[in-house]
């Protein structure tokens, strides 16, 4: 299940997009620290694709795929180093597989600001500060502890050793993650320490109200846009407050209210299109008149690892996967038409999952 880690200073809204994003009641208090334990929370990813599977199939149950946010306590400067609630929390999102950064765009009298004033770059230097400094506390002590190994040339210390030294100078020249060469055997060394500023990112600024309509009037969004841009990295304009009205709508007022802010979708569905955009992400279909359900791969998959998504027995027994693609499906009108038409392939060991496919594995164990 992909998950994303929610962080960012306190009082900037990540409480209440979070309780928009799962329609769960999570404290969203207006001061520091509101949220000590951090608070997961499952959705179901809206494919209008799958509705429609369903229907020609004639499925009993829809089964989208889902996933998980995790809302982490508001970091202040210096939670690394033990301020705030220190560095208790930042362990809850080393699992995570991005990181969305919240920042703050608005302007409220009435919500205090933990560093005085509303300044994007800043609040959101002082996250990535802290997420850094989390990560070089980790990789000194490992460091420490490989030196003994490295003098007796033990060979995974020494590559061990190697790539954490290119993160800690990463991580102390204030460079990019993205600028980093690992080599395949450092790669997977890396991956297991499931470093913080490594993580993909992702930014949501939070407007107000009246600044949805057209975000590029708030000089805040603005500066946090071209910093995006300049990184590499998508900004995802949202109002929390918006965000939780929708969510407490039925479908029909919430297209009514989504379209009176001018939007075509909610900005959760935005957020997990970036997400899924971000992490190479797709979805195939596996369809029958018990259920129409929803899988998601990674970008490159082939088919018996596809299959092993289901079930590991799919992956060992893997002989063959029956696939129509699900524009095929759509244009034939049914499956039936779309086999007529020679539409429906039969795919061995070495074929490439395509977004849309609709799969029926054949295995035997």
């Amino acid at each position: 299940m992909l998950s994303i880690g929610i962080v960012g200073l306190p009082n900037v809204g990540k409480s209440t997009l979070f309780n928009a994003i799962t329609k769960s009641q999570v404290v969203a208090a207006n001061y520091p620290f509101a949220t000590i334990d951090p608070n997961i929370g499952v959705v179901h990813v809206k494919d209008d694709r799958l509705d429609k599977l369903a229907s020609i199939y004639k499925s009993g149950k829809i089964i989208p795929t889902t996933i998980e946010f995790i809302d982490i306590a508001g970091l202040v400067k210096g939670a690394s180093a033990g301020e705030g609630l220190g560095n208790q929390f930042l362990s809850h999102i080393r699992q995570v597989d991005a990181v969305a950064h919240v920042i703050r765009c608005f302007e409220d009298d009435n919500i205090t600001h933990v560093e005085g004033k509303v300044n994007p770059l800043r609040d959101l230097e002082i996250i990535e500060m802290e997420l850094r400094l989390s990560d070089l506390e980790s990789i000194e002590k490992r460091l420490s502890r490989l030196e003994k190994q490295v003098k007796v040339k033990i060979k995974e210390a020494i590559v061990e050793q190697s790539a954490l030294l290119k993160v800690k100078e990463m991580i102390e020249t204030d460079g990019n993650a993205k600028d980093l060469i690992f080599t395949d055997e450092e790669e997977k060394v890396i991956k297991s320490f499931n470093l913080l500023s490594l993580k993909p990112n992702l930014y949501i600024a939070n407007l107000s109200e009246n600044d949805l309509h057209n975000p590029l009037d708030n000089p805040h969004y603005i500066t946090l846009k071209e910093k995006a841009e300049k990184e590499g990295i998508e900004i995802i304009p949202i109002s929390a407050q918006v965000e939780y009205e929708i969510s407490t709508l039925d479908k029909e007022e919430q297209d009514i209210f989504m379209e009176s802010y001018g939007l075509t979708q909610s900005g959760l569905d935005t957020v997990i299109q970036s997400g899924y955009r971000l992490l190479g992400l797709k979805t195939y279909f596996t369809c029958g008149p018990m259920e129409a359900r929803a899988w998601t791969f990674k970008n490159g998959t082939k088919a018996p690892e596809a299959a092993g998504i289901i079930h590991t027995d799919f992956e060992r027994g893997f002989i063959k996967a029956e696939v129509l693609s699900y524009n095929d499906l759509i244009d034939s009108g049914t499956p039936l038409l779309a086999k007529e038409k020679g539409k429906v392939r039969l795919e061995g060991k070495e074929y490439v999952v395509e977004d849309g496919d609709i799969i029926l594995f054949r295995f035997n164990v």
